[in-house]
């Protein structure tokens, strides 16, 4: 099977801009976020995908000097990007990672990736985010490319060019879908943050880099767990955005998010826990 593992990025983040060139442990945070993604054993070919703006010839620059290809496309319509990026390396299937989880871990990916494979030809779309369990940040969904290739012809609404899978996940009468749930004792999808959208969350990034990565370049899930066991003030930087997803601006016109985390109700500030 070939598999091609996406990570998308760009410069212009509405909410902390040029967040992939934050600093992390002497490096820009895309790089740190690659080689976790390259330490993966079933990632296959990984490369960027960014958009055709001039702002992101940075990001380009930025890959070209490390050894990692890139895709350019269009710049809102992310479902046309990782499509045209299969069509380009003729996968078999893509996983997509966005460029915000520098501290994912490589096990997880191949967790992930290793369930559709041993599958067979039993999942169309496989991710460990529908139910989440993870600690939010370690997204990694996988699809076959006629799956993919379906989603492009028949995706139309905004939100679901735009977040690429939408249209797959939302649709299990048309494909067939799969979820990895992790074996830990808790779901901790919704209490810890290990993502990056705001300051706060660099901050508390940056810290789990400083502790861990001088000592361990390819510290896990339980490292970082252990760490903010024996630190928990670390947990309290970023803590007030736990719970917080891109979706929050569609939950009126997607059908099945609300299963999905049937413990979050909407309310007039975007969402509280119950």
């Amino acid at each position: 099977m070939n598999i091609l593992t996406v990570i998308q990025a760009r410069t212009e983040s509405t909410r902390l801009p040029n967040k992939v060139f934050l600093s992390l442990a002497g490096a820009p945070l895309l790089q740190r976020q690659l080689e976790r993604v390259q330490a993966s054993r079933l990632s296959g070919k990984v490369i960027v995908a960014t958009t055709e703006n001039r702002s992101d010839n940075t990001i380009e620059k930025l890959c070209n000097r490390i050894g990692t290809e890139v895709f350019r496309g269009d710049a809102d319509d992310l479902l046309d990007r990782h499509y045209h990026a299969a069509l380009k390396y003729k996968a078999d299937a893509v996983v997509k990672i966005p460029s915000d989880c520098p501290l994912i871990d490589p096990g997880i990916i191949d967790c992930v990736i290793g369930m559709f494979i041993r599958s067979g030809n039993k999942y169309d779309y496989l991710s460990n985010l529908h139910p989440a369990s993870f600690p939010d940040g370690n997204d990694v969904e996988i699809m076959s490319f006629k799956s993919l290739e379906n989603a492009w012809h028949n995706a139309k609404e905004s939100y679901e060019r735009e977040h690429t899978t939408p249209y797959l996940w939302e649709h299990p009468e048309i494909f067939r879908i799969g979820n990895y749930l992790w074996e830990g004792s808790e779901d901790l999808s919704m209490k810890m943050r290990w993502t990056i959208d705001y300051e706060e969350d660099y901050l508390f990034i940056r810290s789990v880099y400083d502790e861990l990565y001088p000592g361990n370049k390819n510290f896990g899930l339980y490292d970082i767990l252990n760490l903010l066991e024996r630190k928990p003030y670390l947990n309290e930087i970023n803590k007030k955005y736990a719970g917080r997803y891109w979706y929050e601006n569609h939950l009126s016109e997607l059908k099945t998010i609300e299963n999905y985390k049937a413990q979050y109700r909407k309310v007039v500030n975007g969402f509280e826990q119950l």
